[in-house]
């Protein structure tokens, strides 16, 4: 289980005459957060820098990355990444845009801009608990349906979509402990699964 947030953010600050545009992403891996850091700089192209910090859970444990994109070493991603392990946030990216304003600011004036400009957006996060789960295909009888529901509702295990045709086939989003107790219940449900596919894994809002 781990923190992170609900929903993109942005937010801006100046210091000194430099203009610096924070931009908070969710994303659900490193390939994620490439992606959106290449269309961040192609947005802001003409800045002079773009850095960034990203932290992503996973099951062998968290990935951290940062980058000062040019400035000097320490001032920018590290702090930046602090701040978002200070929060406990991960599944989360921040990019920092600076459009610079002809005044030069110093180590220690970059470091407090970036974490300035960093902090400023995090305000506007909501933060929300997710965990790894998975999407699962599961196939019951009319008769059974509504048993099932409510076994989904008891259990605060969220069905996705239905679909009706011989019987009901339903797409549900778990987690692996759920997923074992529905397994190890399965002969003493008052609803009889017909069959259980696991169709992908993913990141599960709990």
């Amino acid at each position: 289980m781990f923190k992170t947030i609900n929903k993109d953010v942005s937010s801006e600050i100046v210091e000194k005459k430099s203009k610096f545009i924070a931009n908070i992403y969710y994303v659900e891996s490193v390939e994620d957060a490439e992606e959106k850091i290449k269309e961040v700089k192609k947005t802001y192209f003409d800045a002079r820098h773009n850095c960034y910090a990203f932290s992503i859970y996973t099951k062998d444990g968290i990935i951290n990355r940062f980058s000062d994109d040019g400035e000097p070493s320490g001032t920018a991603g590290a702090p930046m990444l602090n701040i978002l392990n200070s929060r406990g946030l991960t599944n989360i990216l921040v990019i920092v845009t600076r459009y610079f304003g002809g005044i030069l600011l110093g180590t220690g004036g970059l470091v407090r801009a970036y974490t300035g400009a960093t902090q400023e957006a995090l305000k506007k996060i909501i933060e929300i608990e997710k965990d790894i789960g998975l999407e699962i295909k599961i196939e019951v009888s009319y008769s059974d349906f509504e048993k099932f529901k409510y076994y989904l509702k008891q259990n605060e295990i969220k069905l996705l979509n239905s679909e009706y045709s011989e019987n009901i086939v339903s797409i549900i989003e778990i987690t692996e402990e759920k997923l074992d107790k529905i397994k190890i219940d399965r002969n003493e449900l008052n609803f009889k699964i017909l069959s259980m596919n696991i169709l992908r894994e993913k990141y599960i809002e709990i």
